[in-house]
Parts: structure tokens; sequence; C-alpha cells
């Protein structure tokens, strides 16, 4: 029964191939995509909107846009909802200094926001919408709505860091030299709220594995009336120092890190409440209900929204409780209004909304699924909002006046992402906002009464439009619309759009895959295929969306393209994703298996030529498929891989195998290096000098144990570079060389025509 259903799929995959050739026969007469263009301006896209804002009274979209002739410095743009032209805000060329250092803050802080353009690369408006602050190369600008004039604030040695504007716009907070400074808007001298930092003490930041692991950036938060601020204060000196070689084009140079491996200390964070006015501090009781010696992060911080109550989300060093606190901003006193409990983990987001009348929404996976609740102000659970068997991913915005709660939610298929909006008051069945076959991301104003959306899908790049809260669009912002004078265009008709469909995991747990065949497929031939993993938390990598032009490179090579999210990605239920509790690339491997061995069927794939293809998670995936006995992947192209996650920071590891102390088993399963006897083919491994995330010794141990063995692997470094290979450059190089290790290792000119796949 088995191999005769195995026989009919076959048939029926080969019948849909071919009709999927003859509708793309315009293929041949496209041009062939090049890593030379594609890593070249202008950018093959299309012009995008990035961080699109509506400005808080609606009337105004802001957004960052890429310069016509150099894609990585970004502009600052906006355009009047009400119709009109966009205009520029904000020319980087005129008030940036392409050419002066940052400093190592802004450095890193870019590297956690994944940040690698210059120029205009964040901005903030003030809550009356009359003034954007505009941070350029470590200086900043006031830039006044009206006029569209920007006012120099700074022009110091040092950066600027993580600045604000007050919530009625009088003041500029920014974080210079690990203190906290404010100044007023309209002009004179900052004034410090703190002066004690330095070395290892640090005001109104965010930690390293905040930043990193926890998706905070910030680490201080204005009240409502702007009379005070909330803010952390970093203690560093207990977190193991790393004397990380930091390998640069100019040279090398030592670069001392406190960075917190598993199981080892964590910075001491404290939270504080400082007076704008004459800088008093009250420090806030985080410890409340707890031992005192009890280890915990500090994961959120947010105001009520009449300033009385400060709130603060603490999680425990295990991660598997998770405490909402309402504390006294006058007093420090804190106590718990909620707390959730998992026996895997509890996971942060940033679904907390206080409403006008102390209410406050919230969401949380205790159903099996993340949905939206509601709460009185005394943490009383008032209702369950949402339902069902798919996760919220997303609380957007809330419309108060009707009661109105709008989120993003894959709602009706895990492989799509809509905007939805439901009843907080009523609860009720939600009703969808946008439409298609793709996936959205939107931003909504702050009255909820309209938002910015941007859609895609595997045939759509993406494109930006105003909505009102109804969902009907009201302006283009970016259209994009892949016409002949789109930058794709030389391209479009070899464009290859992925088949979709699903495969059983050894429980029967559904795993979505995604396959891509190249330009001008004949079913009649084999193909070699490259897998392009992730396979970790938090991504997920089948969707319905634009993909990443990359993959089309691949396609045009000769090479089938294929995708699978196996159990613990992302956007499914707390049961999929939990499933690598305590022994990371277990189960992703054996997920991975079932993808690896569906392509071995097929009779139009060389089943001796299937390769792997991964960065960071997915270049640990990558070194654990081609180490798996029995896999028999021919190519595996790693990169910035951790090779032993006893070597990686203590929120996200311990989050997933809890400490080296307490699951030594979990931790050596997750050492590449006795796994080394099994390595089944040819590797490629790759990796930034200068990786202060992924530290360059997980790449270090693994060479050195490699050539121990006498086993010959190709290497890449990249000077100066972090966790990401950044800029078109050095992109172009790192795909020259996977195209060309893969041509080499895998063969495809080898493909064979009417052949049978090898047993």
């Amino acid at each position: 029964m088995k191999s005769r259903m195995h026989a009919r799929r076959g048939r029926v995959g080969l019948a849909l191939l071919g009709a999927m050739a003859l509708l793309c026969g315009g293929a041949a007469r496209a041009e062939r995509l090049t890593p030379e263009r594609l890593f070249a301006d202008p950018d093959l896209n299309g012009p995008s909107a990035r961080g699109v804002q509506l400005s808080p009274d609606g009337r105004v979209v802001s957004y960052l846009k890429a310069k016509d002739g150099n894609q990585n410095v970004l502009d600052l743009w906006a355009v009047d909802v009400r119709g009109g032209q966009p205009y520029r805000l904000v020319d980087a060329d005129a008030f940036g200094a392409p050419d002066k250092p940052l400093s190592e803050a802004e450095k890193a802080r870019r590297e956690r926001q994944r940040v690698s353009q210059r120029g205009v690369v964040d901005y903030r408006w003030g809550d009356d919408g009359r003034s954007l602050l505009v941070p350029v190369d470590g200086d900043l600008f006031l830039v006044d709505r009206a006029t569209r004039t920007p006012r120099r604030l700074t022009a110091t040695a040092a950066d600027e860091i993580d600045a604000k504007l007050s919530p009625h716009g009088g003041w500029v907070s920014f974080v210079r030299e690990q203190n906290l400074y404010v100044m007023p808007a309209a002009g004179g001298a900052a004034q410090a709220l703190t002066r004690d930092g330095g070395g290892t003490l640090s005001w109104g930041v965010a930690e390293f594995i905040a930043q990193e692991e926890m998706d905070r950036s910030s680490g201080y938060w204005w009240s409502p009336d702007e009379r005070r601020i909330a803010l952390a204060r970093v203690d560093e000196s207990g977190v193991d120092l790393i004397e990380r070689l930091d390998l640069g084009p100019q040279g090398t140079t030592i670069a001392p890190q406190r960075y917190p491996r598993a199981g080892r200390p964590n910075a001491r964070v404290e939270l504080y409440v400082a007076e704008v006015g004459d800088g008093r501090r009250t420090a806030i009781d985080l410890q409340a209900g707890l031992a005192p010696d009890a280890e915990r992060y500090l994961a959120r911080v947010a105001w009520s929204r009449d300033g009385r109550t400060l709130y603060a989300q603490r999680q425990t060093r295990d991660q598997r409780r998770l405490d909402l606190l309402a504390c006294a901003p006058d007093s420090g006193a804190c106590r718990v209004l909620l707390t959730e409990t998992s026996p895997h983990w509890v996971e942060l987001n940033d679904d907390f909304w206080p409403l006008a009348d102390g209410d406050f929404l919230w969401s949380s996976e205790r159903s099996g699924f993340r949905h939206l609740y509601r709460y009185d102000r005394d943490g009383r659970l008032q209702r369950q909002i949402t339902d069902g068997d798919w996760p919220v991913s997303a609380l957007l915005g809330v419309d108060e006046r009707r009661r109105q709660a709008f989120f993003l939610a894959s709602k009706d298929s895990p492989l799509e992402r809509q905007v939805w909006r439901v009843s907080y008051a009523r609860g009720g069945a939600p009703q969808a906002l946008t439409q298609g076959a793709g996936t959205w991301s939107a931003s909504f104003a702050g009255d909820g009464r309209s938002f910015v959306g941007t859609y895609s899908d595997p045939s759509t790049p993406p494109r930006t439009a105003l909505y009102d809260a109804a969902g009907r669009r009201l302006r283009w912002i970016e259209e994009n619309r892949l016409d002949d004078t789109h930058p794709y265009a030389p391209y479009r008709d070899a464009h290859r759009v992925p088949q979709y469909g699903t495969l059983a995991a050894d429980d029967g747990t559904p795993l979505h895959y995604a396959l891509s065949t190249p330009p001008g497929f004949d079913p009649q031939r084999r193909y070699p295929a490259i897998v392009l993993v992730y396979g970790g938390p938090h991504v997920q990598k089948v969707r319905k969306e634009w993909g990443p032009l990359s993959d089309q490179l691949l396609l045009a090579a000769g090479y089938i393209v294929f995708k699978l999210d196996n159990r613990g990605s992302d956007n499914r239920s707390v049961a999929f994703k939990t499933a690598i509790d305590r022994h990371l690339g277990v189960v992703e491997v054996r997920d991975q298996m079932v993808g690896v061995n569906h392509l071995k069927s097929l009779p139009y794939v060389a089943a001796d030529r299937i390769g792997y293809q991964g960065w960071s998670y997915g270049g640990f995936m990558t070194l654990r498929m081609l180490t798996e006995a029995g896999a028999g992947i021919r190519a595996g192209a790693a990169g910035g891989p951790p090779t032993d996650f006893a070597l990686y920071d203590t929120h996200y590891t311990e989050r997933y195998l809890g400490t080296p102390a307490d699951n030594a088993d979990g931790y050596r399963g997750t050492d590449i290096l006795p796994r080394l006897p099994a390595l089944s083919g040819r590797l490629l491994l790759v990796h930034g000098m200068a990786d202060d995330n992924v530290l360059f010794a997980n790449s270090t141990r693994l060479m050195e144990a490699l050539q121990e063995r006498g086993a010959p692997f190709e290497l890449m470094t990249y000077p100066g570079q972090r966790h990401g290979i950044r800029g078109n450059a050095k992109q172009l190089h790192l795909w020259r060389t996977y195209l060309d290790f893969f041509a080499r290792a895998l063969a495809p000119a080898e493909a064979e025509a009417g052949a049978a796949p090898p047993p």
C-alpha cells in the first residue's frame, strides 16, 4: 500500500511539474540572474518602504527609503494621508558623515537589530505628531513636520544612543557613554540624569541578551506626563569577560566582551524611576514575592495611561514563569498582577496593552496556542478574546472608541498571514481586514482608525499602502508594481514560484515544505537539490511571501531548492515548538530527514547530489545533517554555526536546554565534534571574524578537530564582519563562494536526461 501511494504521488507530481514547465516556456527568453546583478544597485526587489510609521495624529505616513544609487544608505521620506506626492524629509547625505566611525556600543546595537545600512536607520515621532527625532551617524536632528526642516541637536565625538522624544515633545533623551541624558527639545544644554555610568555599569541601556534574545532594545521609558523616566541600571561586573579577537582588515585588536555563556552569571539589572526635574531616583522592587537571591530577567517595562502605575514583566531565569508586576513609582513597591507558567518555557512578546480605563490586553499560550485576553486593573481575567487552533502573531493596535483590537495571525493557513480585528469587549469571530494568498505586516495609527500594510506573495514583491480600519485602501505608499519598468523586469519571466506541500513527521505531525524547480525545468532530467535550512525557534522558512532573490540564484544555477519547517520552528502550536525542549538538534534532524527522504524519492532529483545551506542555527543544522548517519548529504555550507551550545548565551540556550549542570546530556548532544566520524560530504565553513554573537571560537574548535582527523574542508572567513555578512561587496563574494562550492561539490552539469534515480 505504501509503495503504491508513493508511485501514484510521483506520477501526479511529474504531470504537475511538466505543466509548470510548459507555463514557464518564456523563461528561455529571460535574462539569467547573476550574483553580480543581484548585489548591485538599484535593488532588484524594487523600491520598498521600511520602518513605516503613521504619525500619532494619523495625518502623515513616514518611512525609510534607500537611495536610488545606493541601497545601503537610507533617507527619511513622508507622504500626506490626504494625497500628494511623497517627499524626502531628511537626506542622509546632507547631515551624515558616512566615514565617521561608530562607537562600539552603536555597532553592537545595530548588529543586535540586524541593521546593515547607514544614513537614517531609525527615527521617533513625538506623541503630538508635530516633530520627529532622527539620529544620523551618531548625532541627533529634530525635524519639524510642517516646515520639513531638520535642526541639529548634537555634534559630539561620542554617539548618542537610543534617542527618544518625550511624550509631549518637550524633551529629547539619549544615552551617551553609558549615562542617560535629557535636553530641552527647543534648545539648550543636555543634562545628565546619571553620572556614574562607565566600565561595567550602564544606565538606560538594554544589556546584551535583552537586545539579542529578548527583543528589548531599550533600557528606559518616559512616563506619559514626561515628568519621570523609568530606567534600567545594568551591572556586568559578574559576567565573564571574554577577550574576543576582533580580526579586521586593518589589523587585529583585542575586544573585551562581557558574554554570559550558558550556566554562567548574567548581568545584574535593576529598575529605577528618575525625576526629570532634579534627577532623584526611586528603586523599583523587582524581587517582590521572590527570594532575595532568586535570579530573574527584566523582560518588559510600560507605564499605565495615567502614569500612576509602572508595569514590569519579570521572568525567572529558568524562563518557566513570567510575572506582570504593578509598581508604584513614588515608593517602588510592586505587586504581582498575574503569572504565566509553563513546564517548557514562557515566550516573551509585546502584546501587553494598557487601556485608558485601567484594564489591559494580554496574550498567553495557556490554551496551546497564543491568544488574546482581557484583564481588569487588578489582574482578574475578564474574557478570552480570541481562540482556536491557530496562533496570534502580534497585537498591532487598539481602537478604544469602538473597543476593537487589531492583530496579525495565520488563522486560515500557517503559510499565510493576515490582519484581523476583533471586539475585546464582546469577543466573537475575528474579521479579516486583508486578503490575498500571501503575507502581511502592518503598523496602526495610535487611535486605531487607519493602518499602513505591506503585502507580498511568491509572485508579488512587497507593496505598501495606507488602509482605513475596515481594510479599504486609501492610497499607495510604494506600489512596487512588477511591470516593465521594475528593476527585476529582465528576470521576471524566469522567476520561479515554489510548490507547497506537507509531509508527516514520525509522530504524524504535518510538516510544511516548499519546493522550487529551475527555469526550463524538464521532469525527465535529474537535478541536484539544495536544502535551505534554519530549523531553530522563532523562524519560519516556508511561507507564501516574496522570498529572498538569492533563492533564484540557486535555481538559475540549475538546482532544485527545498525548504522544510521542522518541529521547533515558528507559527504553529505550543506542542509543535516545544518538541525540541531539552534536546536541540534531535527532533529537528528527524524531521529534516523526512524531507531528505522525500527529495530522494522524486524521480527528477539526483538522490546522491543533495546539499544543505544555513546560517547560525541553520549552520548548526547543516553540520548536524552532514554528520547524520544514513543521511548521505553530499555537501553543506555552514555559516556562523554554534558547534557546542555550552558556548552560547544564557537566555537563548537555557530556554531550550536548561543549564549545563541540570542537563549535561542535552548539552553534550549539541556538540558537533563527537559526530565528525560520520561526516558524509564536503564542508564549506563560513564565519565572520569579529562575530560577537556566535563567537568565532565555535568555528576554530571545529577547524582544529577536522584537522586532527585529517578531514579536508573549505573555509571562508570575513575580517571585521560580525554575525551577519553585510554590504553588497561582501554579499557578492559570499554568494560567489557558495555557487563555486556547490558547483564543484554537487556538479549540476551531471544531471542526466531520462536517467532513473540511484538506489
